[in-house]
């Protein structure tokens, strides 16, 4: 799943993109800068891609903002035989999982405040999914193990990612 938010900063806004993994709930990719466009969701996909190397088929779910409907990250996707999935139009349901990761990197990674700079925003925001969200967070989901142990976890025994919960 994708999606993009601001930051307010005395400077300005910060764009951050991400990418979440549904099964385990981790940030995979992330990017960041004061422009809202095509190229800051490259960022965020290429990163994931560098980091999982999804074998074709995976299914990348979006909204339908023109930065994801855009050529070029069509283009991308379609590169690493990536399928692609856009929310119905004006369904916010669609993409909740992206947006309940955007409301808790809100309340805990940026406390609710207003940055001074660009960079300080990029700081936190760095130290909270790389450092706290992805290692040491704690998800009610995942049976109370962070998105990096269940991501272990699941892949114990046969060398694969198994789901470890009943649902």
């Amino acid at each position: 799943m994708t999606d993009i938010t601001c930051i307010d900063t005395r400077e300005g806004l910060l764009f951050l993109a991400g990418v979440l993994d549904a099964y385990s709930r981790k940030i995979v990719g992330w990017s960041m800068d004061e422009q809202h466009n095509a190229e800051l969701v490259q960022a965020a996909l290429r990163m994931a891609l560098d980091q999982r190397r999804p074998a074709a088929g995976l299914v990348h779910h979006s909204d339908r903002g023109s930065e994801y409907a855009s050529t070029s990250y069509q283009l991308l996707l379609q590169e690493h035989r990536i399928i692609g999935s856009m929310s119905k139009k004006g369904d916010c349901y669609d993409n909740a999982m992206m947006e309940s990761f955007w409301a808790t990197l809100k309340a805990e990674g940026c406390d609710k405040k207003m940055f001074s700079s660009r960079k300080e925003a990029k700081s936190a925001v760095f130290e909270y999914i790389e450092v706290y969200y992805n290692r040491k967070r704690r998800h009610s989901s995942l049976g109370y193990l962070s998105p990096a142990d269940y991501e272990k976890q699941g892949e114990q025994g046969r060398g694969e990612k198994v789901p470890l919960l009943d649902k």
